[in-house]
C-alpha cells in the first residue's frame, strides 16, 4: 500500500514537471516570419493625397475703418481685379484734401526759393530747407493718396468667394480678414513623402493621379515644390499641379498619386507593412534568427509605401533576411520566440 502511494506521488511530480515545461513553451510569444524580397528598379510608388486650390487668400484692408459695403456673396465667381469690399472713406478723403492744399502752398514757396537760388539771390541754407520741405510734403501726399486707395480691396486673382468674414457697418482693423477666396485655376495635389522617398526625389520621372469620382480615368501632374522641412509625422509635403482641368475635380477631394522613378542608387528591400514598428519617432524591423530562435530589432528607413500593403525600406536588412511580420508589438530586442508554421496550400487547417 505504501509503495502504491509513493508511486502515485512520483507520477504526480513527473506530470507537474512536464506541465511546467509545457507551460514555458506555451509562454514563448508566437510570431509569423517572412522573407524580405528584392525591390525592383524603375520603381512605381503610390501615396494618398488631397486636392487643394492652387491659391487661397483671406483678403484684408491695409487701413482700419468702418465697413461700408461688401460687393460680393459667398460662392460668387469673381474676376481678377474685381472690387470686393470698401470702407467708409470720409475721414481719409478729408485728410487727403487738407494735404493737397498744404502741398500746393509748400510747393509754390519751394519753387520760388529754388528759382531765387538759381539766380544767386538766396542762400544755400534756404534752398536746402525749401527742397527738404518739398520732399516731405510729396511723401505725405503720396501716403494719404495710398490710404484713400486702401479703403477698397480687389480680387487678387480670378476665383470663387469662399467666405465673408465681416458684415457691413462693423469696424475693421488693418489686416483683419474680410473676404476669403479660392483660385479658379487648375487645382493642385498635396502628398506626404517619407524620408527615403524625399531623399531620392530627383529621380522622380512622372506623376499620375486617380480619383474615386473619375473611375477608370488617370490625370497627369507636374511637381510644383517640396517643402524642405518634415512635419510632425516626419513626412515631407509635396505639391503637384494637375496638367489639365476637370470640372469634377475640386479642392477637398482625395486622390491616389502614382510616382514613377528611375532606379534608386541605394538598394531597398520590400516587406509587408505589418513588419514595421514605429517607436519614438523611428522605424524598426525585427530580424529572426532560426539558429537561436530569437529576434533582433534593426532600425530602417521607409523609402516607399505601396497600396498592396508592402513597404520598401533602407537599412541593414538585406533580401532573403527573415523578418517578423506579425506580432512586432509583443516582442523585444533579444526575445526568444516561437515561429508559426506556414500553412500548406494542400493542407489548409492542418487536417492531414
Amino acid at each position: 500500500m505504501k509503495l502504491n502511494i509513493v508511486c502515485c506521488m512520483l507520477a504526480a511530480c513527473v506530470m507537474c514537471s512536464c506541465g511546467s515545461r509545457d507551460s514555458k513553451v506555451e509562454a514563448l510569444p508566437s510570431v509569423k516570419v517572412v522573407e524580405a524580397r528584392v525591390s525592383g528598379e524603375g520603381v512605381t510608388q503610390q501615396y494618398p493625397g488631397k486636392v487643394v486650390a492652387s491659391a487661397d487668400a483671406n483678403v484684408s484692408f491695409k487701413v482700419p475703418g468702418t465697413l461700408r459695403r461688401v460687393n460680393v456673396k459667398e460662392g460668387q465667381h469673381v474676376a481678377k481685379g474685381q472690387l470686393l469690399a470698401e470702407l467708409d472713406n470720409t475721414d481719409y478723403l478729408v485728410q487727403l484734401k487738407a494735404t493737397e492744399a498744404e502741398h500746393a502752398q509748400i510747393k509754390a514757396e519751394a519753387e520760388r526759393v529754388i528759382g531765387l537760388y538759381g539766380e544767386g539771390a538766396t542762400t544755400s541754407s534756404l534752398y536746402d530747407k525749401a527742397r527738404y520741405g518739398l520732399e516731405q510734403i510729396n511723401a505725405k501726399l503720396e501716403n494719404h493718396r495710398n490710404q484713400l486707395a486702401y479703403t477698397r480691396i480687389y480680387a487678387p486673382y480670378e476665383g470663387v468667394v469662399q467666405k465673408i468674414y465681416m458684415n457691413e457697418g462693423e469696424t475693421v482693423g488693418a489686416g483683419m480678414p474680410v473676404v476669403g477666396m479660392l483660385s479658379s485655376a487648375a487645382p493642385e495635389i498635396e502628398i506626404n513623402l517619407p524620408a527615403g522617398a524625399y531623399a531620392h526625389r530627383q529621380q522622380f520621372n512622372s506623376f499620375t493621379c486617380t480619383f474615386d469620382v473619375l473611375p477608370g480615368e488617370t490625370m497627369t501632374a507636374t511637381e510644383v515644390c517640396v517643402l524642405p522641412q518634415a512635419n510632425s509625422n516626419q513626412l515631407y509635403t509635396m505639391r503637384l499641379k494637375l496638367n489639365e482641368r476637370h470640372e469634377k475635380v475640386s479642392p477637398g477631394m482625395s486622390t491616389w498619386v502614382t510616382i514613377t522613378s528611375s532606379g534608386v542608387e541605394t538598394p531597398t528591400v520590400r516587406v509587408p507593412a505589418t513588419c514595421l514598428l514605429q517607436k519614438e519617432g523611428k522605424t524598426y524591423l525585427f530580424v529572426y534568427s532560426a539558429e537561436t530562435q530569437t529576434v533582433k530589432r534593426v532600425p530602417v528607413q521607409v523609402a516607399r509605401l505601396h497600396t498592396d500593403g508592402t513597404a520598401e525600406v533602407l537599412g541593414e536588412v538585406k533580401a532573403g533576411t527573415l523578418v517578423v511580420a506579425c506580432g512586432v508589438h509583443h516582442v523585444k530586442d533579444g526575445t526568444k520566440v516561437k515561429r508559426l508554421a506556414e500553412v500548406s496550400k494542400t493542407n489548409v487547417g492542418g487536417m492531414l
